[in-house]
């Protein structure tokens, strides 16, 4: 399933972090930690209320709440039932500087220069064989309110093999596929908004970064040319916090080619030599990791005693 407007109820946790008009914004944790926020719940109303909207709301991916609520239906939840917010997370372990984006959990991390926050906004990213980048560093640098649209050679035969015709130019406006604003990052690829109102937490781009309209909005008002951007694609996160608790997160891995992502096995999971090191560990506890390998629920979870 992860492959393919009002709350009731909401566990309050301003303390650790705070809704701004267009971000979950966390305040950095002490020295030695990397664990931040505190996970949610939400009991879904009496109406016709899809989990994109609950999604929305929460300033999540359709696939955050997904991972954390196996068996959801997507397209209509049971009115009723109590969904898992997913806000706890563990900051990826680079550095805290600028933006980053990891697409294995589909999120986007930005640190304002100057100031002791994380704003972490949800994004789309790039289908099978149009991957958005991994493993690199570069910078924004320009920046676009209304841009136009100038699709590849390869991007005009796709759609033409589909029987559509795309302009040499899509002019800007509310239907242009980059949305309403634009941070350039290279000669190919852009963090931008989008004419869609579905695809915020999935593989739908042509490579580039999504967002949603006012999640755009503030990184173009708030993030400056030449800052920092980092594109990284993992799946596992861990943390040893300086009181002694050890947690991992696990998302579903990116799948490599449509074999695999159209495959019902699992995406098999792969281990570096830190995590490794991580996991074998004396004290973890070997039944939760299993569960949690499983699982991938995409949330912290403590794997010792």
């Amino acid at each position: 399933m992860i492959n393919s407007l009002r709350s009731t109820f909401i566990a309050a946790t301003a303390i650790v972090l705070s809704f701004s008009s267009a971000a979950v914004e966390y305040r950095l944790p002490a020295e030695g930690s990397n664990l931040v926020g505190e996970n949610q719940y939400y009991v879904v109303p009496e109406g016709k209320l899809t989990l994109e909207q609950i999604a929305s709301q929460f300033q999540l991916g359709l696939t955050n709440l997904l991972e954390a609520n196996p068996g959801v239906d997507p397209f209509l939840p049971k009115s009723g039932s109590t969904l898992l917010i997913p806000h706890q997370l563990i900051l990826p372990d680079t550095k805290r500087e600028g933006v980053v984006i990891n697409s294995a959990e589909m999120r986007l991390y930005y640190y304002p220069k100057g100031k002791n926050i994380v704003e972490v906004l949800p994004i789309g990213i790039g289908q099978i064989g149009k991957d958005t980048p991994e493993n690199w560093v570069t910078q924004v640098y320009r920046k676009r309110a209304n841009p136009t649209w100038t699709p590849t050679v390869n991007i005009r035969k796709s759609y033409a093999a589909k029987g559509i015709t795309l302009p040499a130019v899509w002019p800007a406006g509310a239907d242009n596929p980059m949305g309403l604003f634009a941070l350039y990052v290279g000669n190919l690829y852009a963090v931008h908004g989008t004419n869609a109102t579905f695809g915020i937490g999935l593989r739908v781009s042509s490579g580039c970064v999504r967002l949603r309209d006012e999640d755009i909005k503030h990184l173009f008002e708030t993030v400056p040319v030449g800052t920092r951007v980092e594109f990284i694609n993992k799946p596992i996160k861990a943390t040893e916090e300086p009181d002694g608790n050890r947690y991992l997160e696990v998302h579903e891995p990116l799948s490599r080619n449509q074999a695999e992502f159209e495959s019902t096995e699992p995406v098999p999971l792969s281990f570096d030599k830190n995590t490794t090191r991580f996991v074998a560990h004396p004290d973890t506890d070997s039944f939760t990791l299993k569960r949690l390998l499983e699982q991938r629920s995409g949330m912290p979870t403590r794997i010792n005693p």
